[in-house]
């Protein structure tokens, strides 16, 4: 299962795009303005309480005071404030915690006034970005991710990722990280750690120790509001998390860009330095790689499935709402339980496609096409999470209800990625907005198909728009000539400018219009 990334770098920032086989399965659109990244450390202040939460709203510079609950300040919260203080004040103290005598850990159920006080300057990290009306979301508990392992100030514990199973390897690492790691630091040992040598743990620890470094002396000149520690650019983490063998290609048109992530690919992976490339055909690098086409159509409110059938995504503001209906694949199975299974199966993989595509969080209710047999719930639901097992995003999936729902949680920490995808028609000047005409040639395609096929018709007439005269007629072959050689039966194909460009007719051998749902 080959991985590609490419990167369109745009004046106001730039696009991200992950490629599995060719298809699209995230979509990142980094603007130049984004402040507050997920990772980012700032030096904040306590601007005011709420009692009934136990939270306290922190100053970060955003429009919106960024959000501080109790249970997000963590354990060893009191260490952060001293520790903050004394680098403030310039008093002698390492950046390496040596000697640093930690504090008492705060209770689960104690009061965040307790801990906090008004104008206090505290470190925070950005947990989730401002989504909608709401400002940044901050954790007191420290971590820099790098590439095998999370660094964490101010703690002891080594910890290792659940998804790593053998017994004989969690221990082989856990006592690797605990002979190497400096005093009052925790270590979270992550999934790609696995096989890995000492050499390589400890270059990446040194790595990260030096970051946080780098942030203290940052902090001693600092000023509320000031961002202390940067995470990288989403490319970079992007490949920090997710860099491994089955990646083929990363692609990018920006020169500077280019050579950026090669250093980055030659400082944590140099065997693979050799798929970085830098993208020089004519065409625009989207364009070049069929991003723009799959863009316009899987963005949409309504995506058809592969295999017939098709989703409808409504969002709300309480959650996303995804209704899965079965379109023409209805004619083509013998009974409708079996209907309803198979566009329901093709459905899960597509959903949890555009989960990972919109980013989309919260609570989504899934309505699938009813189905009585059992064993086909269970199916569904076990395929639902086959297919989202690679999401980064922290999800939970319940089984079916007796309606045929099912219920998804999904962490969002980004707001949601939207892209319009209606476009100004051509035949009314953008009075009037219609479905992406991209798609319009494909669904000619597939109506053809279905008609000489499946409904055995010959003598058909299609008429279209110019355009698409011209699209399906020129050249040799053409798309026309190609339907000829593969059906053995001829589509006449008339140009008609009254129509709009998205609009078309079939009509049969008695000039009888032919109805397709």
């Amino acid at each position: 299962m080959g991985k590609e990334l490419v990167i369109n770098v745009t004046p106001n920032g730039g696009r991200i795009a992950l490629l599995r086989d060719k298809e699209l399965v995230e979509f990142h659109h980094e603007q130049a303005s984004d402040t507050f990244v997920v990772g980012d450390i700032f030096l904040g202040t306590v601007k005011r309480f709420v009692a009934g939460m136990n939270a306290a709203f922190i100053d970060l510079g955003y429009e919106k005071d960024a959000f501080l609950h109790y249970h997000d300040l963590g354990a060893n919260v009191k260490s952060l404030l001293k520790f903050t203080k004394l680098v403030q004040s310039k008093k002698p103290v390492s950046p390496r915690l040596t000697d640093f005598k930690l504090e008492p850990k705060i209770v689960k159920s104690g009061k965040i006034t307790e801990v906090l006080k008004a104008n206090n300057q505290i470190l925070v990290q950005v947990t989730k970005e401002p989504i909608s009306t709401k400002g940044p979301r901050l954790s007191c508990e420290i971590s820099l991710p790098g590439r095998y392992i999370v660094l964490v100030p101010f703690g002891n514990a080594v910890n290792v990722s659940k998804k790593i199973t053998d017994i004989n390897e969690r221990k082989r690492l856990q006592r690797l990280i605990t002979s190497i790691k400096p005093e009052n630091f925790g270590v979270i040992i992550r999934t790609v750690a696995e096989g890995k040598e000492v050499a390589e743990l400890d270059r990446d620890l040194n790595e990260l120790i030096d970051k946080w470094n780098e942030g203290i002396q940052k902090l001693m000149t600092a000023k509320p509001r000031d961002k202390v520690i940067g995470e990288m650019n989403r490319a970079n983490s992007m490949l920090r998390d997710m860099l491994n063998d089955s990646f083929d290609g990363i692609t990018v048109d920006n020169k500077g860009l280019y050579e950026d992530i090669k250093a980055y690919i030659r400082s944590i992976a140099p065997d693979q330095e050799r798929i970085v490339r830098l993208h020089a055909a004519k065409a625009k690098i989207f364009e070049h790689y069929g991003i723009e086409k799959q863009v316009k159509l899987l963005f949409g409110q309504s995506v058809s499935l592969p295999s017939g059938g098709y989703i409808i995504i409504e969002h709300t503001e309480a959650l996303h709402v995804i209704d899965v209906n079965s379109g023409n694949k209805s004619n083509n199975e013998s009974d409708q339980e079996t209907t309803a299974f198979n566009v329901n199966m093709a459905a899960s993989a597509e959903i949890a496609r555009q989960l990972r595509l919109r980013d989309m969080g919260g609570i989504i209710v899934v309505d699938f096409i009813d189905m009585k047999n059992l064993e086909h719930k269970r199916l569904i639901y076990e395929q639902m999470k086959k297919e989202m097992k690679d999401d980064r995003s922290k999800f939970t999936i319940l089984p079916l209800t007796k309606f045929g729902l099912m219920q998804i949680t999904r962490q969002r920490v980004r707001p949601e990625t939207s892209i319009i995808t209606l476009e100004k028609c051509p035949s009314c000047n953008g009075t009037g907005k219609i479905g992406a005409s991209i798609s319009v040639a494909d669904q000619i395609e597939e109506k053809i198909d279905y008609v000489l096929s499946k409904q055995n018709e010959s003598g058909i007439t299609l008429y279209v728009h110019p355009y698409l005269y011209a699209y399906f007629t020129k050249g040799f072959p053409s798309i026309r000539w190609r339907w000829f050689l593969k059906y053995f039966r001829w589509v006449k194909i008339v140009k008609d400018s009254s129509l709009s460009l998205t609009e078309y007719h079939l009509y049969n051998r008695e000039e009888q219009e032919i109805e397709l749902q």
